[in-house]
């Protein structure tokens, strides 16, 4: 790996660190947690009391690429946040903590979170 690729990882890493250590998922309110890889987004509503995924979602699987595949990444982060939402209200979620994952709150990890609040989720 490239030393300037590296020190990016390690400083993102650090970032997330620093967030987790004040964060953390409840049953009545999960952490919302994103993974954003160069062509894909991952979303998942976490318990860490219990430590365990609740939801998760990602722009990645064959559903979602049926049925959103032809829009840009930043849209498909929008559909995927609204998807999650919907997924989480049915399961009388209404509130979630947001681990954006260390990742800076722009581009597609902003778009996946403003359209999880459109959709009623607090945070």
């Amino acid at each position: 790996m490239h030393d300037a690729a590296k020190k990016r990882l390690d400083s993102r890493l650090a970032r997330h660190a620093r967030v987790r250590k004040k964060i953390s998922g409840t049953p009545e309110c999960p952490r919302l947690t994103v993974r954003r890889t160069l062509k894909n987004m991952i979303a998942q509503l976490i318990d860490d009391v219990k430590h365990v995924s609740i939801l998760q979602f990602s722009t990645g699987s064959k559903e979602f690429q049926a049925e959103f595949g032809e829009l840009a990444k930043t849209e498909q982060s929008r559909k995927l946040g609204a998807k999650l939402a919907e997924a989480a209200k049915a399961k009388g979620i209404e509130a979630v903590v947001f681990d954006r994952g260390g990742y800076i709150y722009h581009g597609r990890v902003q778009a996946l979170a403003e359209s999880v609040r459109e959709a009623g989720i607090k945070f």
